[in-house]
Order: C-alpha cells, then sequence, then structure tokens
C-alpha cells in the first residue's frame, strides 16, 4: 500500500509540474512574445503598460479558465465513465451540450444577449443544459431507480433532436447570428468577464472534492451494481449523484466556454491508460491533466496562425481524435 501511494504522489506531483509549465508557455507565447525577463519582473510586480495588459487581462484570464472546463470536463468524462462502467462515454454522450447550444442558438436569434447584457448567453445555455438534465432524469427514472441503459439511449436520442433544432435554426438566421452561433459552437475561452472565470473555477475545485468523496462508491461500481450493492454502496443514490453532479460540471462548461470536444473522452481514457483505474487516483489525475491539456490546445490555437484565432473546439477535436486512435491502435497491436 505504501508503495501504491507513493507511486500516486509521484504522478500527482509531475501532473502539477506539467500544468505549472504548460501554464507558463501559455503566458510567454503568443501574437506577441513576452521577453522571458519581463514575464517574470511582471509575476513579481513589474509595471510595463503594454505587457502587463497583455498578460493579466488576455493570457492569464484564459488560462485560468482552461484549468477550469479542462479540469470539469475530464472529471465529468472519469465520472460518467465510471457510472456507466464504459470507458467511451463522454460528457456531451448524454445531449447536454445539445441543450446549451440549443438554448444558446435561441438567445441569438432572438437578440436576447443585446437587450439582457452579457451574462445572457452563459445563463441560457447553461438553462438549456439544466432542462436537458432534469428531463433526462425524469424520463430514465422508473420507481426511483435510474436505468443506466435507458438514460444512455434518451441522452443520444435528445443530443440528435437537439443538434437537428440548432441546424434549422442555423438556416433560418441571419447571417451575422449564424457567425456568432457557429463561433460559439465551436468552443472558445475568451470569456472577458472575471466573475464568469471565478465561478467556473471555483465550480470545478468544489466539484473535485465532492467526487472524490465517492471515488470508493466508483471503485465499487465498476465491479458491477450487484456487487457494489453487496459491499454495502446504495447503488442508486450514489447514480443519482454522480449524475447530477457530472451534469452540472458538463452543463456549466459549455454555457461558459461553449461546446469544446474530445476533453471528456480522451483525457480520462490516457489516464486510465497509463496510472491504472482506480478512482482514488484517478479523479485528481484526470483534473489535472485536462487543465493542462485544455490549457495547450488554447494555446496552440491563438498561436497558430497569428493574429488570427482558432476555435479551441477544432483544436481539441484534432489533437484529441488522433492521439486517441493514436493509442488504440497501438494498444490493439500490443494485445
Amino acid at each position: 500500500m505504501r508503495k501504491r501511494i507513493t507511486y500516486w504522489f509521484i504522478w500527482i506531483v509531475a501532473l502539477c509540474v506539467t500544468l505549472l509549465g504548460v501554464g507558463l508557455f501559455s503566458l510567454y507565447v503568443g501574437a506577441t512574445d513576452i521577453p522571458l525577463t519581463t514575464l517574470i519582473s511582471l509575476i513579481y510586480g513589474g509595471k510595463d503598460t503594454t505587457y502587463h495588459t497583455i498578460l493579466f487581462n488576455i493570457r492569464l484570464p484564459r488560462i485560468l479558465l482552461g484549468f477550469a472546463i479542462g479540469g470539469a470536463l475530464s472529471l465529468a468524462g472519469v465520472l460518467l465513465q465510471g457510472m456507466f462502467r464504459n470507458p467511451l462515454v463522454e460528457p456531451y454522450t448524454l445531449g447536454i451540450s445539445g441543450g446549451a447550444a440549443l438554448g444558446v442558438s435561441l438567445n441569438i436569434i432572438l437578440q436576447l444577449h443585446r437587450e439582457v447584457g452579457v451574462f445572457s448567453l452563459p445563463l441560457s445555455g447553461f438553462l438549456g443544459a439544466m432542462f436537458v438534465i432534469l428531463l433526462l432524469y425524469f424520463l430514465s427514472t422508473r420507481k426511483e431507480v435510474l436505468k443506466i441503459e435507458s438514460l444512455l439511449l434518451t441522452g443520444v436520442m435528445i443530443s440528435f433532436i437537439s443538434s437537428s433544432l440548432v441546424m434549422l435554426i442555423m438556416a433560418i438566421s441571419r447571417t451575422e447570428d449564424l457567425h456568432g452561433i457557429i463561433f460559439w459552437i465551436m468552443g472558445s475561452l475568451e470569456e472577458p468577464n472575471g466573475f464568469l472565470i471565478e465561478l467556473a473555477s471555483l465550480i470545478s475545485i468544489l466539484g473535485l472534492i465532492i467526487s472524490y468523496c465517492f471515488s470508493v462508491h466508483l471503485n465499487a461500481l465498476s465491479l458491477g451494481e450487484e456487487e457494489a450493492l453487496h459491499l454495502g454502496i446504495n447503488v442508486e443514490a450514489t447514480k443519482r449523484y454522480l449524475f447530477l453532479l457530472a451534469s452540472l460540471l458538463t452543463g456549466f462548461s459549455v454555457s461558459v466556454a461553449g461546446i469544446i470536444g474530445f476533453v471528456g473522452l480522451v483525457v480520462p481514457h490516457f489516464v486510465r491508460m497509463v496510472i491504472g483505474g482506480d478512482h482514488r487516483i484517478l479523479l485528481i489525475s484526470s483534473f489535472l491533466c485536462g487543465a493542462a491539456f485544455l490549457i495547450f490546445c488554447d494555446t496552440l490555437a491563438r498561436t497558430i496562425l497569428p493574429p488570427s484565432e482558432l476555435p479551441v473546439g477544432v483544436i481539441t477535436g484534432i489533437l484529441g481524435g488522433s492521439l486517441f486512435v493514436y493509442a488504440l491502435s497501438k494498444r490493439q497491436m500490443i494485445s
């Protein structure tokens, strides 16, 4: 047991160092590279006006938001994969992102964001996600039992319906509204509101703390519901709590940053392959790895074609999908 704890500790330290390194790299590079000496000076209280604005008003908020969203999506992926006992389930499988996209699309086409203000888009996305969560819960619950198979199938169908409605809205919307919908769907960490960034960070960290309370329950569920029941786990209550926690993390992440794919699928899968499936280490490792992965992808998104910026969802899809295919093919060759 002591060797296992030491092994876990080494991995956590390594991932923390990686996250710190990626964060510093993201601070340094961009359309305007900040000299290393200037960067260190600004971190320790320097007053260079131009670089100070770039660092603290543009890059640092994106890094903090990438930390929160990447960690939350990876965490939600671990929770759902553990609950469904399926490594291919991701936060967007249940249609939560589709509900958020539908809410934002309706907001844009009805011009509510111009009348209500800056919080209207995240709020409408969150309300759309909450509507899907409640609909899924009530449709998949029979006699106080949450049916896993019904939850998955219903979520996939709701995702298709939501996607079709979004495409319908896009087909009848004006050009300027169409651009707004497309850009939001592709995902972005460009969020100027500091309160939303602080709220996202708080929610993601609270989600990690709460989810860690269910690490033993997730280990038991990985053996099957009957085995978990024999081990003294309240299976139905655990499934409900895990579903609600993962859904809330996903819904808030999507409402703030748009649809950023593959983070909740690829990161938990890779961490499970490398570190193991024990959720006592898998949860925190996936959180740190997901945060580092999204920050790195966002750095690529804003530096590949300067001064233009690519949607971060495009980078996560290409990079995450390529890595996922490579890992699966190499795993099959080894086996």
